[in-house]
């Protein structure tokens, strides 16, 4: 190969190092063709699957600052330079070692730091991005529910109570000994309100007074020690 061909691959596998979150090192010797094309496939969308010539790699790592393949560029060699989820990367490369066994996962760097196989393998146990943003959203959307429920409860009893009593003023009608008000002054409707509020008044002052709330300092230490 040309100097100038060695420069523009170096500058190119470089590049590829800098613009990766993640980059996995691989061994592909005895696959074919075909299966190294199915490989690309299965990543798709997720890492980019390239042969590499190792004295070239290694240059190209030491420009690009990353230093977790030393010493591990021997035999055939292609990396997994991963844009998108690593962890659904690391899940590919798994998935298709295991029904191919001619590829070996050597190692890896995620966002600068050194993984070995057994860590790539730990990651790809790990559930993707999207998994777990599912799993939030739908333990925030409970929790939503829950508070809604927990206020929305005393509104409605509130409402059923005020309906009790304005049924109750209406069907006993006006107090024995009590003076009728000047129709022109008060409608039923104003009676009715002037009772269903003076009822809620004798609630509320009846009500034994709410609890103290605890104090940031007695959250923090459990109240008093003794």
């Amino acid at each position: 190969m040309a100097t100038a061909e060695k420069q523009a691959a170096i500058a190119e596998l470089a590049e590829s190092f800098r613009g990766s979150s993640a980059a996995v090192l691989t061994e592909y010797r005895g696959l074919t063709v075909k299966q190294l094309s199915e490989l690309r496939g299965s990543l798709r969308g997720h890492a980019t699957f390239a042969v590499v010539k190792n004295t070239l790699t290694e240059l190209a790592a030491k420009e690009a600052g990353v230093t977790a393949f030393d010493g591990q560029l021997v035999g055939p060699s292609a990396i997994a330079f991963v844009t998108g989820d690593p962890v659904e990367a690391a899940k590919g490369l798994r998935d298709f070692a295991r029904t191919n066994p001619l590829l070996v996962i050597k190692g890896g760097v995620l966002d600068g730091k050194t993984m070995s196989a057994a860590e790539l393998a730990r990651l790809a146990d790990l559930e993707s991005r999207e998994v777990l943003l599912a799993k939030l959203a739908g333990a925030m959307n409970a929790s939503l529910s829950k508070a809604v429920y927990l206020f929305a409860a005393p509104l409605s009893q509130s409402a059923r109570l005020i309906e009790a009593l304005r049924a109750k003023r209406e069907a006993e009608g006006p107090a024995a000994g009590e003076e009728p008000q000047d129709a022109a002054a008060t409608t039923p409707q104003d009676s009715t309100q002037d009772s269903i509020q003076d009822s809620i008044q004798d609630s509320i002052q009846d009500s034994p007074a709410p609890a103290e709330e605890a104090t940031p300092q007695d959250v923090a230490t459990g109240g008093d020690a003794g």
